[in-house]
C-alpha cells in the first residue's frame, strides 16, 4: 500500500487533523435508543430522540462542512439501522485504503453494507475486514502511528490482522474502560503537537505514552459525557466542537485553534458527537 497522494485522488487519510476534503455521513432519519450502548444513551433513553430536532442539528452540521469547502456524501438511511448516523464506525480510511468493518453487534449488523454499494457505485476499492471484529470509533491515525482502541466493539485480533496488514505502520493497542465505547470518547489527536484526553478510562501507561507525544487537554468528567474528545478536526487548526463544551473548547482557543461551534446535542443523546457522525475518505496532506 502506497501514500503517495498524487497516485490517487479519491481516497487518502494520513491523520485525524489533514485538510478534509471528503466525507462521508447519514441523516439521523430512523435514529432512536433501542439498545443502550453507553452512559450517555442510559441517561437520556426515557427522553428518547426528537427526530425532527436531531435532523435540523444534522443539516446544520452538513451545511458548516460544506461552507468549509468539503464535499459531504450523504448514504441513504434505512429504518433497521437506528445508529447509521455514526458513520465513522462503520469504516475508516488508512492511507489510501478504505477498510470496511465487521460490525460488533446485531442491532449495527448490514450498515456495512450500504457502505459498501456506495462505494463499488463510486468505482473506489476498499478492504473488507470481515474475519476479526473492529469499529472506526476505535481507530485513531497519526500518520505512520495507528492507535487501536480494545472495546467490546475492537478485539486483539483485528489489532493483529491491521499490523500485518499495514507492515509500515506502527499499530497500538490501547485498552480503555469499555463503558465508554469507543477510544474516540476518551482519546483524540487534533493536531500532530495536540491531544484530547479523558485520562480516568486509560492506563497510567498509555496517559504516559501520550503524554511523551503530544500536549494533553485533559477533558472533565461532565465534558466527557457530553463526548468532549469527540470532535473532529477539519484541517489547520480548525475544529467542529459542541457549544456546551465550553471548557474543552477554551483550552483550544487557548492553543490557537479556531474552534466552529455546532449544536448537535440531539444527536448525542445516543452516544456519539462529530467524529462519531464522520467518515472521512479523502484529506489532504
Amino acid at each position: 500500500m502506497t501514500e503517495n497522494p498524487e497516485t490517487h485522488n479519491k481516497t487518502l487519510c494520513m491523520s485525524e487533523y489533514d485538510v478534509l476534503k471528503r466525507v462521508i455521513l447519514c441523516q439521523p432519519q430512523y435514529m432512536t435508543i433501542r439498545e443502550v450502548i453507553n452512559e450517555t444513551q442510559e441517561h437520556f433513553k426515557n427522553e428518547g430522540i426528537h427526530i425532527e430536532r436531531a435532523l435540523e442539528q444534522h443539516g446544520e452540521f452538513v451545511k458548516t462542512l460544506k461552507k468549509n469547502d468539503i464535499d459531504v456524501i450523504l448514504l441513504p438511511y434505512h429504518k433497521k439501522y437506528p445508529e447509521q448516523v455514526f458513520t465513522r464506525d462503520i469504516g475508516f480510511t488508512l492511507g489510501q485504503t478504505i477498510f470496511v468493518a465487521k460490525m460488533a453487534t446485531d442491532i449495527r449488523a448490514g450498515e456495512e453494507n450500504v457502505l459498501k454499494q456506495w462505494l463499488e457505485d463510486e468505482e473506489i476499492s476498499y478492504y473488507n475486514l470481515a474475519e476479526e471484529r473492529i469499529e472506526g470509533g476505535d481507530v485513531v491515525i497519526d500518520r505512520e502511528t495507528i492507535y487501536v482502541g480494545l472495546s467490546n466493539r475492537t478485539d486483539q485480533r483485528a489489532v493483529e490482522q491491521l499490523q500485518r496488514l499495514l507492515s509500515q505502520f506502527n499499530v497500538i493497542p490501547i485498552p480503555f474502560k469499555e463503558k465508554y465505547l469507543h477510544l474516540d470518547c476518551v482519546f483524540n489527536v487534533v493536531s500532530s503537537e495536540v491531544a484530547l484526553i479523558y485520562p480516568n478510562a486509560l492506563t497510567k501507561d498509555d496517559i504516559e505514552l501520550f503524554a511523551s507525544r503530544y500536549e494533553l487537554i485533559e477533558v472533565s468528567e461532565e465534558e466527557q459525557f457530553q463526548l468532549g474528545t469527540n470532535v473532529l478536526s477539519i484541517g489547520n487548526k480548525r475544529v467542529l466542537s459542541l457549544p456546551v463544551n465550553r471548557n474543552v473548547n477554551k483550552q483550544l482557543r487557548n492553543r490557537g485553534f479556531e474552534v466552529i461551534e455546532v449544536d448537535i446535542t440531539e444527536i448525542i443523546k445516543s452516544g456519539g458527537s462529530f467524529r462519531c457522525c464522520t467518515l472521512p475518505i479523502l484529506r489532504e496532506m
